[in-house]
């Protein structure tokens, strides 16, 4: 389940918790609704520690420049 499925869940369970007022026999709408918020939140956390841990960024690895020495013959011409 994506981020788009956990916030649908909280949405349809505010809704349920907060906006209805519908009785069904045998079936807490509220209590059914405040687990669907509580659910859609653990899948927000866990969906943005998971895509939290993809985006480390590693710093690159320097690179050693080694300037060599030119070494310059009596006779003027360098190796």
């Amino acid at each position: 389940m994506g981020l788009g499925g956990c916030i649908i869940l909280i949405a349809v369970g505010a809704i349920l918790t907060f906006a209805t007022d519908w009785h069904m026999q045998g079936v807490n709408l509220d209590l059914v609704g405040v687990i669907l918020m509580i659910v859609g939140l653990i899948g927000v956390t866990t969906f943005s520690s998971i895509a939290r841990r993809r985006r480390v960024m590693v710093p690159p690895a320097s690179t050693t420049v080694v300037e060599t020495e030119r070494h310059h013959h009596r006779d003027g011409y360098g190796v």
